[in-house]
């Protein structure tokens, strides 16, 4: 009892002191100074500024750690290249004015060195963000910490260039992990003609993020999502800088450029007790600048990862085959407007072409133009000089005129990269089709008059084509987007109407899986014996070739372990049908909600449920080459296969987005009452955040067991989302859990588990969609990569139970598609 009386005095005596001298806790002044080892504290009590040493070393330093972390954490240090060797350390406002770190001896060994200050009248304080700033008299600010960073990037710092001032705040790494001294690597946002992340080694460039398009950088694959990252660039003022900013507040997370020279992103785990180290940043062999020199390009799936670009040929041969790729490339053929320029020829132009190479990291050092996409080709060949182009939606075109350096082979994203070569380069390629198109048409002609078999075959092959020509004549007679045919068609399998009938036996009753607004689906077996489902154009139903056609073209192009996989489709007369892999164990909708069905989804099972449907998500939303926003996200549009493992079908109302592309309005709702977001279902807004509120829809009822419909005319007459809500204020969420669930999950760590999934089932649920998570963030929560989770605002749709649209005096609750809504 004596000890607490004891603080509380001493906390008052303190508490006085500070207000009876104008000084504060966090804050340095001409008459306050922190010797070693006392330390000032941000308000918030995150970062604190003080003394320290590494575990294997009696060296001194005054720096910035995080002070509620139990592992010391050093994100800033002001003597790094002069530690002190004793505890005679002191921190002061110096008589010029400047923030100063003294030894015993008064020697200074840091200084903030800022010229023409008021003597007496600045003071230096510690903010929340971690930024320790000098300040003068008016409380402008005078010198920074995030403006001479060491190696850590907090959030809210600016790493950045001011061309006109000549300012620059770059990261730079340590030596060691134990020694803060200047190490050989550093991290800053060069302008160059568009702005880039560089990292140089021993001040050579090593490594380069490609150009910012205004989202990402081109020129890395993130093995994650980068949170809240935000690039400025003003071209007129000439000042670029990256910063950014947390969308979950409650985490402590930062990033940092290591000792290697890596860019690694650091969370505390409280449960572990530790940071974990994540490297956002694709790590490849490629990495190296300019790995394969000149006209190279590297490629880190093959061996040898370096070769020359097509129409070029290594320059020094030895040491290529050495594995000394540096020296690089050179062509083949001279471009045939240099000969033509040589000839005297004023076309500038000649008889030049371009080679495509998809999914590239553009090279080093474009020149930009705003030209829009088909324009890019002709002004590049309007100049000789310009020896390949490019074009992003953020950026417009970009020409590369000299040596094409640092280019590499992405295995996804990526940009299109146009190589200029003289057309007998071009040529020799056709040349080599064309000799094996040649080839392989007379071995047939061959073939078939000796084989009548072989006949019957390509007649059967020449009907198909013919099915073709009447979906593309189809497709255009009903007026539907010329770019949803962008797929290339004929490489998806065709089906005739007779196998597939053979295969379901005549679509008998027996055969039928079920039924949705696109029409029956039946269960089928092919010669071969693969089990297929077969989804059947209903003429009653609403959705039309459009919709079919859609199906076809982005389920085609996606390629996910949690989406199902298209096998083909058949178009004859009226029939239209897909072809899909057959789920032996139907839809989710079946387990969750057939009292008939056994209870075999237990929390284990439903856990991985949820975790597959989230990552089929995020897939379409970011790690897919198109961007997807599905639009009709409900239980039934989940199958399962033998393992009960989801795969999320059904992409007839899907909606591909524009690289650049975040949010869009419709005037024809399509999806289903009862998963549909507020802003879509009013106002036919759509976007990411739409497909998140129907994933949360669907985790509640995961969790629950019950259908958002089944609370139609309840006691509450609340929906689903509103009796969640309830039970959510009123502490007793746990009664929300499917008794089938919660009588056998005495496991503390599924409770918790279940606990965090109907926290993110709220999350998702929100209202307005700006504060519900991404699917990235919902990912991280489910594999509990995020500790600290928002505090869920009410829910849409809690005061009114969740029954549809009255069409015809009949009542649809969310079991059929509806898309014949105008969005108001």
């Amino acid at each position: 009892m004596g000890k607490t009386i004891s603080c509380s005095v001493l906390l008052t005596l303190i508490s006085c002191f500070s207000l009876q001298f104008g000084t504060a806790l966090d804050t340095i002044t001409p008459s306050k100074s922190i010797k070693d080892p006392e330390s000032i504290i941000s308000q918030s009590g995150v970062f604190r500024l003080g003394f320290f040493s590494f575990a294997n070393s009696s060296n001194r330093y005054v720096g910035i750690l995080y002070n509620q972390i139990p592992v010391q954490t050093v994100v800033w240090v002001a003597n790094r290249n002069k530690p002190l060797k004793d505890s005679s350390g002191i921190l002061n406002i110096s008589d010029d004015g400047n923030l100063v770190f003294l030894n015993g001896k008064a020697e200074i060994l840091w200084s903030s060195n800022v010229t023409n200050l008021v003597p007496n009248a600045t003071t230096a304080q510690l903010l929340n963000s971690g930024n320790l700033v000098l300040n003068n008299g008016g409380g402008s600010s005078l010198w920074e910490s995030f403006q001479d960073p060491s190696n850590a990037f907090i959030e809210t710092m600016e790493i950045g260039t001011d061309v006109k001032k000549g300012r620059k705040v770059e990261l730079k790494s340590w030596k060691s992990i134990d020694d803060p001294s200047d190490g050989n690597f550093s991290f800053a946002i060069e302008p160059f003609n568009i702005p880039e992340g560089i990292i140089r080694k021993n001040n050579k460039l090593y490594f380069r993020t490609g150009p910012w398009n205004g989202n990402i950088f081109l020129g890395v694959i993130l093995t994650g999502y980068l949170d809240g990252f935000y690039m400025a660039a003003d071209n007129q003022q000439q000042t670029y800088y990256l910063t950014y900013k947390f969308s979950n507040n409650s985490m402590s997370m930062y990033y940092e450029l290591n000792s290697q020279g890596k860019f690694v992103e650091r969370q505390w785990d409280a449960g572990k007790g530790d940071w974990i180290n994540r490297y956002p940043i694709l790590q490849t062999d490629c990495d190296d600048y300019g790995k394969c020199g000149p006209f190279g390009i590297c490629d880190s799936t093959k061996r040898p990862i370096c070769s020359c670009l097509k129409g070029f040929k290594p320059r020094n041969i030895e040491g290529w085959s050495k594995g000394n790729w540096s020296s690089g490339c050179l062509r083949t053929t001279p471009l045939q407007c240099q000969r033509d320029s040589n000839n005297g020829s004023e076309t500038g132009q000649g008889d030049d072409g371009f080679l495509k190479l998809k999914m590239m990291k553009v090279p080093a050092f474009p020149d930009r133009s705003s030209l829009i996409n088909r324009d890019c080709k002709d002004q590049c060949l309007k100049n000789c000089s310009c020896v390949a182009y490019a074009y992003d939606d953020g950026i417009g075109c970009m020409f590369w005129g000299g040596d094409l350096i640092d280019v590499q082979k992405f295995s996804t994203r990526g940009v299109d990269l146009y190589i200029r070569l003289p057309s007998s380069e071009l040529d020799k390629g056709k040349s080599k089709k064309l000799i094996v198109f040649t080839t392989a048409i007379a071995g047939i002609v061959i073939i078939t008059i000796s084989a009548f078999f072989l006949w019957c075959r390509m007649a059967k092959q020449r009907g198909r084509n013919k099915i073709w020509k009447q979906i593309k004549l189809q497709f255009y007679s009903e007026n539907v987007e010329e770019n949803l045919i962008g797929v290339k068609l004929q490489q998806l399998p065709l089906f005739n109407f007779e196998e597939l009938a053979t295969a379901t036996d005549n679509f008998h009753d027996t055969k039928k899986l079920g039924q949705g607004g696109f029409g029956p689906v039946y269960r089928g077996t092919l010669d071969d014996g693969k089990e297929i489902a077969v989804k059947r154009l209903s003429k009653a139903s609403g959705q039309g070739l459009e919709e079919f056609m859609n199906e076809v073209v982005v389920i085609s192009k996606l390629q996910h372990r949690n989406l199902v996989r298209l096998f083909g489709c058949c178009v004859e007369g009226e029939e239209k049908m897909l072809v899909y892999e057959y789920m032996p164990n139907t839809s989710l909708n079946a387990f969750l909600f057939d009292s008939s069905k056994p209870d075999v989804l237990d929390w284990r099972k439903c856990f991985n449920i949820i975790e597959g449907i989230s990552r089929g998500l995020l897939y379409l939303h970011r790690d897919s080459r198109l961007k997807i926003i599905h639009r009709d996200l409900k239980a039934s549009n989940i199958l399962l296969d033998e393992e009960l493992n989801p795969k999320i079908s059904d992409f007839g109302m899907a909606r591909i987005f524009g690289a650049n592309e975040n949010q869009a309005n419709t005037k024809r709702i399509v999806g289903t009452y009862g998963y549909m977001s507020p802003e879509y279902a009013m106002r036919g807004q759509f976007s990411e955040k739409s497909d998140v509120f129907s994933f949360g829809v669907l985790l509640l009822e995961i969790v629950s067991g019950k259908k958002n419909t089944s609370f139609y005319n309840n006691e509450y007459d609340l929906s689903l989302l509103g009796y969640a809500w309830k039970l959510w204020n009123e502490g007793s969420i746990w009664d929300l859990v499917d008794k089938d669930i919660s009588e056998f999950e005495s496991d503390s760590k599924n409770e918790k588990e279940i606990r965090r999934c109907i926290h993110v089932g709220l999350l998702c649920v929100q209202e307005y969609a700006k504060d519900r998570p991404n699917m990235s963030t919902v990912v991280s929560i489910l594999n509990s990569e995020i500790s600290n989770l928002d505090t869920p605002k009410q829910p849409a749709f809690t005061q009114i139970p969740l029954i549809t649209h009255d069409v015809g005096n009949k009542i649809s609750l969310n079991d059929v598609t509806l898309t014949n809504f105008d969005g108001r």
